[in-house]
Order: structure tokens, then sequence, then C-alpha cells
């Protein structure tokens, strides 16, 4: 990669530049479609995820008080910040959101929470009501300044341990804040350059409650960059980035980026239409996923007794394999990043469901039998193409001999054009959201996300949101 200074007033006011002046009317229907299917889904992860215990830890470490903004999966409200950081860690504790294949994360949790306590805060202050379309186009905007700024840095910047769901959705959050806000370009250069410095999250902590962690601080980091730069904090907006010990170097180094390749494709398309939103079909890591669907279509066809099955090997992209060769996981987060854990499980229960990270699931003897009989390694290119990063190979050997195989060149739903059909992006969602909401909550949500855009404000989504089952 070359060593590109973007234009000469620095890649945060490009950025910035690009961010305010983005408007409804340049958003393609498809960018709109996309954000729904965000949205929805990230509400039912983090409705799930707020029985978690790592949102629970985290309010009880924060000094809170009584505010405008909702924490979901209760009747309590909070300060923004501290609503922007539980809410986050509640959406990504189960490890079932949104992808991204550019960001090589996570990228509707650290803008989503950010936005709603945003937005709960403006309407508690009789601001000028947030519209479905505002709140729709800050959405878009904090998704396409994280993505375009993982095609800038990665995908050094993932193997170099950092885990960019949150470093790099911190300034995801702050573009996404700043536009409702309705900030200029050189506030919105402030809240990108304050972004630089939140930037935080390595990937030595995943397996942990620290990694849903990241997002919660993320989401927060970036409502606070927003809201510093509206009050007239300042920061280096002029070349916060490409200083020599500004964000790229000291995140990536010298010679391992390419700003100049993130402004070309600024919404060239927009990165939520393509590659677009990865839709997880599956409560664990990603990187997880092209081995579960080969794994789960063998069991499909040929329904193993696991007993008759003597080995099972599974491969995938290298870089994924870093952080999913655990072959005795030690926990249930742990195991989330198990691919020994989930393709033993899968072979035993056909499925891989969010029970099967609950207590003590990991322990389950049938699966603890079955793991030690499950070998994983990293593809070649004699596998697959040298650029293809979301392939996957399974392979079940029986006790007689008789070999299956089976192989994806991307799990169902990872991209736009390999969507997740919208069935079973329904059923997840009601899945995940009822064991929270009641059922007229539940529809009252989807109903509303449906028509989102031709809303005058979220009162009517914020009151559904609050339907709560009884204990």
């Amino acid at each position: 990669m070359q060593h590109d200074m973007p234009t000469e007033t620095g890649f945060a006011r490009a950025l910035a530049e690009r961010s305010a002046h983005l408007q409804w009317d340049d958003l393609p229907p498809e960018a709109v479609h996309w954000a729904k299917v965000g949205l929805i889904d990230t509400l039912g992860v983090t409705l799930a995820g707020s029985r978690e215990d790592a949102p629970r830890l985290a309010a009880r470490g924060l000094d809170l008080v009584g505010g405008p903004a909702l924490v979901l999966g209760s009747a309590q409200r909070v300060g923004p910040l501290d609503a922007a950081l539980i809410n986050g860690t509640a959406a990504h504790a189960l490890d079932f959101d949104d992808c991204n294949n550019t960001l090589g994360g996570h990228p509707s949790v650290p803008v989503l929470p950010a936005l709603m306590a945003l937005a709960d805060e403006r309407d508690a202050q009789g601001q000028a009501p947030t519209s479905g379309r505002d709140f729709l186009l800050a959405y878009i905007v904090g998704f396409e300044v994280e993505t375009k700024i993982g095609l800038a840095v990665n995908f050094h910047h993932y193997q170099k341990g950092w885990h960019p769901t949150s470093t790099l959705g911190t300034f995801g959050a702050a573009a996404a804040c700043a536009r409702l806000m309705g900030l200029d370009s050189e506030r919105t250069a402030v809240a990108l350059a304050l972004a630089a410095s939140f930037a935080s999250g390595i990937k030595a902590n995943f397996g942990t409650m620290t990694k849903p962690l990241h997002v919660g601080h993320c989401a927060r980091n970036g409502l606070f960059a927003a809201r510093l730069a509206q009050q007239g904090f300042t920061a280096n907006a002029a070349s916060v980035f490409e200083h020599e010990q500004g964000f790229l170097d000291v995140f990536n180094g010298p010679g391992t980026y390419d700003t100049a390749r993130a402004l070309d494709a600024w919404a060239a398309p927009l990165d939520i239409v393509r590659p677009g939103i990865a839709i997880k079909q599956y409560p664990c890591c990603g990187s997880t996923h092209p081995a579960i669907d080969c794994l789960l279509a063998l069991v499909r066809e040929h329904h193993y007794n696991p007993a008759q099955v003597a080995r099972v090997q599974a491969w995938v992209h290298p870089r994924r394999l870093k952080h999913t060769n655990r072959p005795q996981p030690k926990s249930a987060l742990d195991a989330k990043f198990s691919l020994q854990y989930v393709l033993a499980r899968g072979l035993v229960d056909g499925c891989v469901s969010l029970e099967h990270f609950e207590g003590q699931a990991y322990e389950d003897p049938r699966v603890q039998a079955l793991m030690p009989r499950v070998e994983v390694a990293g593809y070649g290119e004699d596998q697959f193409p040298a650029d293809n990063h979301f392939g996957g190979i399974a392979r079940v050997t029986l006790a007689d001999g008789t070999v299956h195989e089976a192989r994806v060149h991307q799990p169902l739903g990872r991209t736009s054009d390999h969507p997740l059909p919208q069935d079973l992006l329904e059923e997840k969602f009601a899945l995940c959201a009822a064991s929270v909401l009641t059922d007229a909550g539940v529809k009252g949500v989807a109903a509303e996300v449906a028509h989102l855009e031709q809303a005058a404000n979220l009162s009517a989504l914020g009151q559904h949101l609050a339907q709560l089952r009884q204990p």
C-alpha cells in the first residue's frame, strides 16, 4: 500500500466533509432497505443480550443516575453516555450481531446504541423530533465512515491485533452522532479527531466479557466525541490521522494503509449496500460460520450418529484460525470462539443456537467426548482463491472409512449478494426479542422499523421497546 496524504486538509476533514454533506435524497433505495435490516437485527440481539452478565456488570461499574436514555431490556432510563455503553455492551454480548467484510468486524453495534441514546436525549430536551429519515441517514453515515477507514487500514489493522469493531467503530459512532446533531464539517472533523484518541480494543481479550465491553466503550466514546465537538472542544482535525504520531502510523504503521483508496471509494457504492451487512445465523464468532454452514449441511444430508464419527476436519482462512482454534474452551464466552466446540455441537444437536452458549452448556459430556476428534486448519490457495477470506470446508470421516465433504465460498447472509432470507431474518428477531418483550412489543418494533423512513419521530418505536414481559 502507498502511504498517501488524502488531501491538503487531511483525512479527518475529507471524511467530515463527505459525512456532513450526504443527504437523504443521495441515498439509493437499497441503502435504506439495508439500514432497516441492520436496525431490526441489532435491536433483536441487543434485547436478548441485555439479559447477559456483561452489560449488567458494566452497569454496576458506572455511577448511574436518572436520565432520558432507555436501557434496552428494562424500564430504566439513564444518561445518554451510560446508555450507549450499556446498550452497546448488550448488543455485542451474544456475538450474534451483524458483520461487514470491509470493516473486518461488526458495523452496526458501535453506531446504533450511540444514536439511540442521542435520539432519546434530543427528544427529552424538546429539540426538533428525530425523524426516521434523520436516524437512518445518520446510521448510514456512521457505517460509511467506519468501513471506509477500514478499507484504508485493513487487513493489516486486523492482523496486528486490533479489534476493528471498536477501534474503527469509534469513528463510525462519532460521525453518526455528529450527523444527527447537524454539526458542520469542521466540527465533525473535530469529533473524528477526538475519536482517534478514544479508539481502543485488542483481540487478546476475545472470549471474555471485555470484547462486548469494547463495543459499549466505543459507542459511548463516539457519542462523547460528538458532544465535545458540538461544545467547541478542540482537537487536531487537520492531521490527526496522517501525523507521524497520528492514528495511521501508531495503530497500523508506515506503508500499511491507503487513505486515497478510502476516499475514492466513498459512497461508490455505500458500504451498507455492497458488500453490505452480514447477518449472523449463529450466536458465535463470525469466523466460525463458514465451517458451521458446511458441517450442518452434511448433518442434514447424512443424519450422523456421533458415535460413528471417527474424525471431523475443518478449514477456514488462516487469519480466522488464530482466534478460533480453541480445542478446550474454558467458559461459555470462550466457546463462542472455539471451532472445535461449535462443530462438535453442530454434529451432536444439528444446530448451533443461543442455549449452547448459556451457563455450563459448553461442558456437555456428549460434546466434550467429540471435541478431541475435531481438527481445524487454515486453508491454502489450492483450496480457495487468495482473495477469498470467507470460505470454509468441513469433512466428516466415519468409522467405516466413509468420507463426506462440503464447502462454501462464504456463509449464508455474509453479503448483500448472498442475503439471509427475509423469513429467517424475521425469525431471528422474534426469537431474540421475545426473551424480553411482550408479543405486542415484538410485533410493534418490527412494524415500526419496517416503515421507519415514514416516521415523523421515534416515539412509537420507543413505546414498543418498553413493552416488557413480566419477570
